[in-house]
């Protein structure tokens, strides 16, 4: 069975419920409504939020386009809504964009003991170069550094394509 979800842009109608899943998937230290807001004044920024069939906002993501790279700021989706296949439409949603305006190169951070993200963006190309010590406040935890080859480059393409058809499959995105 296809499952319809809808990606748009996020406003600021959202941030509530946006602030709502932050503190549920990152706790006490997650970020608080006015960083949203402002990012979504930045001109480098683009945010967007995944709604399920039931038209309920359930995740968003959101990154930086700074000349030829992207920046991963952060991909959420509602604990009770995990194992979906939420954060791959929303990392698809990313790279999309960055195909779409000519962005190369993708970046994240991701926490060391945060295994299914890790997997997920090996699965879809990102390696790891390196860590951040003692990079996330809470608990001082390392984070992974992890980056894309060029996006655009048949190694990455390749892979993408693969993965990405088998998503289609699973999950109809309506933006």
């Amino acid at each position: 069975m296809v499952e319809n979800v809808k990606i748009r842009r996020m406003c600021a109608d959202d941030l509530d419920r946006i602030v709502e899943i932050e503190a549920g998937v990152y706790g006490e230290h997650h970020w608080p409504k006015s960083s949203f807001f402002e990012e979504l004044s930045n001109d480098f920024s683009r945010y967007y939020v995944l709604f399920d069939k039931d038209n309920k906002l359930v995740g968003y993501a959101g990154c930086w386009h700074i000349l030829e790279e992207c920046h991963i700021t952060n991909i959420a989706v509602d604990k009770d809504f995990h194992r979906r296949k939420y954060g791959e439409i929303l990392l698809k949603t990313v790279i999309d964009g960055c195909y779409k305006e000519k962005v190369k190169y993708i970046t994240l951070e991701v926490r060391a003991s945060n295994e299914p993200a890790i997997k997920m963006y090996e699965k879809y190309g990102f390696t790891s170069f390196g860590k951040r010590k003692g990079y996330y406040q809470d608990n001082n935890e390392d984070a992974y550094i992890m980056w894309t080859k060029n996006i655009f480059f048949d190694e990455f393409k390749s892979i993408y394509d693969k993965v990405t058809k088998d998503l289609a499959n699973k999950i109809l995105v309506e933006q």
